[in-house]
Parts: C-alpha cells; sequence; structure tokens
C-alpha cells in the first residue's frame, strides 16, 4: 500500500471537537499510502479532539483556514464529531472552501456528522449520501438521498456513518484517488 498515494495532497477541515477517531484513522491510513495530508482550521497552532465520551488529543494545524485553497489539493476530508462541524458550518470561510472543492470537482470525504458542512455548502441536493443517523432529516430537507450504508459514494461525494465504517471510508477514499490518478494519466 506504501506510496499508492503518493504526490496526492490531502486537506483535512477541522476544529476543536472533532471525533479523534476520524481525524486520525483515515489521516494515518492516507499516509500510510504516502499521500501528503495537511489539517486545516480556523484556529491556529492545535485543535483538540474528543474521544467518544470526553476530550481527546490535540492535533497540530498545519495551515490556517484563510490561507488554505482548494486548488492546493486533491481532497477535502471532512470529520465528524458533533462539535466540529456544528462550528464549522457557521463559518463562512469553511463553508466556502467546501463549495470551492464541490465547484472544482475535487472528491470530498465526510463521516458521521462531517455532512452537516455538505449540507451548508448546498451540495448534497440530488444526491445519495450517508451519515450518521441524526443528520438524516438534515441531509433529507437538503434534498440528498440517504441510505443506511457503510459508506455512499455518489460522483465526487464520499459519505460514510462512523467510526466502526472507518476502513470501508477509508477504502472508498482510497479509491476514488486512484481512479483521479489513472483519469489524470490517461
Amino acid at each position: 500500500m506504501a506510496d499508492t498515494l503518493h504526490g496526492k495532497k490531502i486537506a483535512i477541515l477541522a476544529t476543536d471537537g472533532f471525533e479523534q477517531v476520524e481525524l486520525t484513522g483515515p489521516k494515518e491510513t492516507l499516509e500510510s499510502a504516502g499521500a501528503h495530508t495537511e489539517v486545516i482550521s480556523p484556529k491556529a497552532g492545535e485543535i483538540r479532539g474528543w474521544d467518544l465520551k470526553d476530550w481527546g488529543r490535540s492535533v497540530r494545524v498545519d495551515k490556517p483556514l484563510t490561507e488554505a485553497k482548494a486548488s492546493d489539493y486533491d481532497l477535502l476530508l471532512l470529520p465528524g464529531g458533533v462539535m466540529n462541524p456544528d462550528h464549522l458550518r457557521t463559518d463562512q470561510k469553511a463553508v466556502a472552501f467546501v463549495k470551492d472543492f464541490e465547484a472544482s470537482g475535487k472528491p470530498i470525504a465526510a463521516i458521521c456528522h462531517g455532512p452537516w458542512l455538505l449540507v451548508e455548502a448546498g451540495v448534497v441536493k440530488g444526491r445519495t449520501v450517508t451519515s450518521w443517523p441524526s443528520v438524516k432529516t438534515d441531509l433529507e430537507n437538503a434534498g440528498a438521498h440517504w441510505v443506511d450504508q457503510q459508506v455512499a459514494v455518489d460522483g465526487n461525494l464520499i459519505t460514510s456513518r462512523k467510526p466502526d465504517d472507518i476502513p470501508a471510508f477509508c477504502k472508498a477514499v482510497m479509491e476514488i484517488l486512484t481512479q483521479n490518478r489513472a483519469h489524470a494519466a490517461a
């Protein structure tokens, strides 16, 4: 698996309250495949994770959101947690960053409550998605078709339900990144 994604650059948009494993699990998987990841946040320095029922570890912010451009990345990863996407969806720069990815056609991968940002960015209408069950109504109200499965892939959009689904989520992310590499080479 090493170097499968060499040269791919992944933006991970998060802030305090991200679900620990939903950021660290995909980040470690993508890095072990050779991708370069950058944690992007409206907050400088470090952001603190949420580990199931209490505060978790902190993660270093690689780039402030004010300096990040969708054009610099191959994929946007949106971890969940309840607090993280709830704060980000009220940040106009975060919402604009998601919209820029959608407009570029580049892949966006969101897990758990992460699809809240997709709702706020207006990118789910007519799309098949999944999420944590409590986000279902918000997604449906935004015009999405919600399904209860480990992963839903609809064009450039990859969504997943929960931490238990991270292996399937990472597999789908890796597949879309390697497909994009094949298309770029053609």
